[in-house]
């Protein structure tokens, strides 16, 4: 099986196994697939979770395009070459309960080719990161500590790398760099060569992916049943509006998504199903609330 063919396999099994996972989580609600071809070349299967008993909405989305390079990608991804390659798995979870954090998960590969079709350029990309609304130190440690251990095995550099990648990435710079949420780790253009070829960054990519379901999964079998408020949901849904703002303003996948016509429905599942925007809102000092906001101004250590 070559590399392309490879990750493919492993993108789509990835994605039947966390499907079942989280549904077995949530108890009630099954994923509906929506299959989708992309005119230009390729397509995905996009699966959504909506209404259900844990979570209020969620997609685990693979999508395998290909195309021509255009200008405008030259001009605004600042990529060459003639045609291009990506596959990869993306997944966002919102929950109802707002002890349950949200978790976004993207691992994919890219390829460029010359006008003879010819592999000119691949790098892989990716990472996990969590965004609660209350702050549980247990569950960020558990979080870190799983990804760190992934990390460890392959290069010890990685972890503090990575995790300072997610912690000046996720970040709203337009709010005094806020972050989005308590981080992760994050990578990309991470290219083959003599040190660390092909089949590491694969085999790297995929322990990373198949960690989602220890590293989450926990979490919320953990939280799901915590007694909640109006009060709570009022400020869950005030930190969905920096999520939204977020992947709408800085998501490099976002972006390349729209700027290769890719399929909307698709790009945008990332979104919540509510927020609130209300003017220069800031929970009273002292509060749970505001001990996430601060934990969200300044990155703090949480594995070992």
């Amino acid at each position: 099986m070559n590399v392309k063919d490879n990750w493919i396999a492993f993108i789509e099994a990835l994605q039947d196994k966390i499907c079942r996972a989280v549904e077995l989580s949530d108890g009630t609600a099954p994923f509906i697939e929506d299959k989708w071809e992309r005119p230009e070349g390729g397509g995905g299967r996009t699966r959504v979770i909506s209404n259900g008993a844990v979570f209020e909405k969620g997609g685990i989305n693979t999508s395998v395009v290909y195309g021509e390079v255009t200008n405008p990608m030259r001009e605004q991804l600042k990529i060459g070459g003639d045609s291009w390659f990506a596959c990869g798995i993306s997944i966002v979870l919102h929950p109802i309960n707002p002890f349950v954090p949200t978790v976004h998960c993207n691992y994919r590969m890219f390829e460029l080719y010359d006008d003879k079709g010819i592999l000119a350029d691949r790098w892989f990309g990716g990472g996990t990161d969590l965004t609660p609304y209350y702050l549980l130190e247990e569950d960020a440690v558990h979080f870190h500590t799983t990804y760190k251990n992934v990390c460890d095995g392959f290069d010890p550099s990685f972890y503090p790398l990575f995790k300072k990648e997610c912690d000046f990435y996720f970040v709203n710079k337009h709010r005094n760099n806020e972050r989005r949420g308590i981080g992760g780790i994050f990578y990309d253009y991470k290219k083959p060569d003599d040190q660390k070829d092909t089949g590491f960054w694969m085999a790297f990519g995929k322990a990373c992916g198949e960690a989602f379901i220890d590293a989450y999964i926990p979490i919320v079998e953990k939280r799901k049943h915590t007694p909640y408020t109006g009060a709570h949901k009022h400020w869950q849904e005030i930190r969905r509006g920096r999520y939204v703002e977020f992947n709408l303003v800085h998501d490099r996948g976002t972006i390349f998504g729209l700027k290769t016509n890719g399929r909307i429905e698709s790009i945008l599942m990332s979104l919540p199903p509510t927020v609130r925007f209300e003017y220069n809102y800031q929970p009273p000092a002292g509060t749970e609330e505001d001990k996430l906001l601060q934990a969200c101004l300044v990155p703090r250590e949480w594995a070992g």
